[in-house]
């Protein structure tokens, strides 16, 4: 029996993916999902509905072909019209994530070349050096939020040294980055975004240099500037974040997680063991992947309507119980950085950019524990990620508290510097 999808998205059945509850406890959303199958009605936002994919074999039949699921919709975008909240995240842009095809290879090129080049050694070396400032920020104190004071700066602070993006531009990408993710403001920040990519494409054609920004403009792609524009917003918003939550998560996990807590008393830091974990069961992008089906199809024992929405819940497929394994340490068959033509370009340098900053907080502040009890916790609203509003936590002051000794090195001079303009 074939199901019509605008029968099960009526009525009762349909399960929102916004509000306090969903971002409180989304598994327990996601399970009442599985009672429809491999597809669930759900809703993004009031009276936007959409197919979200909770099964993992059906998520990645989807994101492996792209002629029958396409990742925009011109139609769906006219009919939901521009003040839309979740429209900005969804929306059809010339960027390597909503393009198929010919123009998809051609933006992507520009992309996975220039990201080839980051030299995984100074890579690390820069996120070892901002994490180290960063710390020294608070450690004399005690306490720390590491969200407001850590993960959500970190990721910028390496985004701009990665991009030569100068720190008030890399800010404005950021927040109206953030605004798009959490639906709230989301059309103001949209125009954020597109108008901080202008700031940073005129930036870097005056002064260009040995940046993945340079790179991807001197590209045989001859990416011009809108175009330019447009990866930049996508590669802000895969790299800052996305990033935080990920080093976030991580460290939740392993703060709460009586698995992990164990092998840090003994001295030992299982950060990649951790990463694993939250990339299986708590994404930081839970729900996304968008596309819409060129024409009615029927798929899974349902009916899905030409180009209406149908997103890939990774922290569903992920947890699928027909996939799961209690043992997933060094498992990496997970869909957290997706899957088929449109899979994460910068999944080695997102797992190193994270479990360094993971292993330096623990590493100098060995005793670091929660402020607050882990279900205390608040999330921050919104259907696609999955991402913390405060992580306090409390810690005895180092001896040496303001950080390593000696002078500062320039990049640790240049981060400082960065810092006094937030």
């Amino acid at each position: 029996m074939t199901l019509d999808h605008a029968d099960v998205q009526a009525g009762p059945e349909r399960i929102a993916l916004y509000g306090p509850e969903f971002a409180r406890d989304p598994q327990r959303a996601y399970a009442r999902m599985r009672a429809h199958g491999d597809l669930a009605p759900v809703e993004l936002a009031p009276g936007v509905p959409a197919t979200l994919v909770v099964g993992y074999d059906a998520a990645l039949e989807i994101l492996r072909d792209p002629g029958t699921f396409p990742r925009c919709s011109e139609v769906w975008e006219e009919e939901v019209g521009p003040e839309c909240p979740v429209l900005p995240m969804m929306m059809s842009r010339p960027s390597a994530l909503f393009t198929n095809g010919a123009v998809h290879a051609r933006l992507r090129s520009a992309i996975v070349d220039s990201l080839d080049r980051i030299d995984p050694v100074k890579l690390r070396e820069d996120v070892q050096r901002t994490a180290d400032t960063l710390i020294g920020r608070f450690a004399a104190d005690g306490k720390a939020d590491l969200i407001g004071q850590y993960a959500r700066t970190l990721p910028l602070l390496v985004f701009n040294e990665l991009f030569g993006c100068p720190h008030a531009i890399g800010d404005k990408l950021v927040r109206g980055m953030s605004a798009i993710f959490d639906t709230v403001s989301a059309e103001e920040g949209n125009a954020l975004l597109m108008e901080a990519g202008d700031e940073l494409v005129a930036h870097k054609r005056a002064k260009p240099g040995a940046d993945v920004t340079s790179w991807m403009m001197s590209h045989p792609a001859g990416l011009d500037d809108f175009e330019m524009n447009q990866q930049l917003t996508l590669l802000v918003g895969a790299g800052t974040e996305p990033e935080q939550n990920l080093i976030a998560n991580g460290i939740l996990l392993l703060l709460s997680d009586d698995r992990f807590g164990g092998d840090l008393s003994a001295g030992a830091l299982p950060v990649e063991d951790a990463l694993d974990e939250i990339l299986w069961t708590d994404p930081p992008m839970a729900n996304y992947g968008t596309t819409f089906p060129r024409q009615d199809i029927d798929f899974h024992g349902y009916r899905l309507p030409a180009h209406q929405p149908v997103l890939i819940s990774y922290a569903a497929a992920n947890t699928d119980p027909s996939r799961w394994t209690a043992d997933r340490k060094g498992n990496r068959a997970h869909l957290s950085y997706t899957g088929g033509p449109h899979n994460c370009p910068a999944k080695s340098q997102s797992r190193l950019i994270a479990s360094v900053a993971i292993e330096q907080l623990l590493d100098r502040l060995p005793d670091v524990d929660l402020a607050v009890p882990a279900d205390r916790l608040e999330w921050r609203p919104g259907p696609f990620h999955r991402a913390l509003t405060a992580l306090p936590v409390v810690f005895i002051a180092p001896p040496s508290a303001s950080g390593p000794g000696g002078p500062p090195s320039a990049g640790t001079a240049a981060i400082a510097a960065a810092l006094r303009l937030a």
